[in-house]
């Protein structure tokens, strides 16, 4: 009880504020979630979708966050819309270009990610923003991936609402996420469970299992994944995703594999003792590279090299 009951709320206060300072936003902006999933969960179902509405994301979205906003979209009448951004890219403005080829005037919502998943690429967020907010569309963003790989600047970003997850690259226990939303933008969000505090102006947000750490410097090992990219992609002949630029990548990248059966080739990595996610996007095969601040330079040897053997 007197963890619980009397210190918690002031413990939550203070995490949240360090939370705040790491990503630039003010803490009345920011509420803790129990991950990105969640916190995207709670905006696209309070959003007033009308019938014959639009949301546009794109083929490089989370596979949990495409499901739902089809789910979403499919009970209220409006329609999910992919927009194709083919790979290779090549300059921050096709990538723009590939998701405004799909908006329309019933376009409501632009729901894109700021560090994609499956194909770990950095999408030029403040341009797609920029140009919602000028068309009057809402932005809902997906950075699952971001902190702790990007800066991340949500005041001089200005989404509408922006979702991320802090037990990634911040190492923070799971259950660590948070849900970004501009100030006049409060008022449309229905929360998906109501209890104490809600009508109190209190702190009562909490992950179901841990209290968040406050953030810090999980380290930057972009030269770890580089190297990875660089040597798995001249072991397959395969062309990369990306520029070789840290623009497009961080301390996350994907790489072509030429397997017919990527589950079969994650398994055999596995049993070597690496864990790495192999799986089909599109009408390709991709390999994703995670470095993380404890991996070192014999992790991607060792990387490698089962690659090596994988393709004989």
């Amino acid at each position: 009880m007197e963890f619980l009951g009397r210190r918690f709320p002031d413990l939550m206060r203070e995490a949240r504020a360090a939370l705040a300072a790491f990503v630039g936003a003010d803490p009345d902006d920011l509420v803790y979630m129990p991950n990105a999933t969640t916190a995207l969960n709670t905006v696209a179902r309070s959003l007033p979708l009308r019938p014959g509405d639009e949301v546009v994301g794109t083929d490089h979205e989370y596979g949990a966050v495409d499901r739902l906003w089809r789910f979403v979209c499919a009970r209220r009448g409006a329609r999910y819309v992919r927009a194709r951004v083919p790979v290779p890219v090549e300059a921050p403005e096709q990538v723009v270009e590939a998701v405004w080829a799909h908006v329309t005037e019933r376009t409501r919502v632009l729901a894109c990610s700021h560090l994609t998943s499956p194909t770990a690429l950095i999408f030029p967020l403040a341009a797609l923003l920029h140009r919602a907010r000028t068309a009057g569309i809402l932005t809902v963003v997906d950075g699952a991936h971001a902190p702790g790989q990007l800066p991340v600047d949500l005041r001089a970003l200005d989404p509408d609402f922006y979702a991320g997850n802090c037990h990634k690259w911040l190492c923070a226990p799971k259950g660590a996420g948070f849900l970004y939303a501009r100030r006049d933008r409060h008022e449309l969000l229905e929360p998906l469970v109501v209890s104490w505090g809600w009508d109190r102006h209190e702190d009562r947000s909490r992950p179901p299992a841990s209290v968040p750490s406050s953030p810090g410097d999980a380290g930057d090992d972009t030269a770890l994944a580089r190297r990875a990219r660089a040597e798995i992609t001249a072991l397959t002949g395969l062309p990369p995703l990306s520029p070789d630029d840290a623009g497009w990548y961080a301390q996350m990248v994907s790489v072509a594999l030429p397997v017919a059966d990527p589950e079969a080739a994650q398994h055999r990595l596995r049993a070597e003792g690496i864990e790495v996610p192999v799986f089909r996007w599109t009408d390709r095969c991709l390999l994703r590279v995670s470095v993380q601040a404890y991996n070192e330079p014999a992790d991607i040897e060792h990387l490698v090299a089962a690659v090596r053997r994988l393709l004989g």
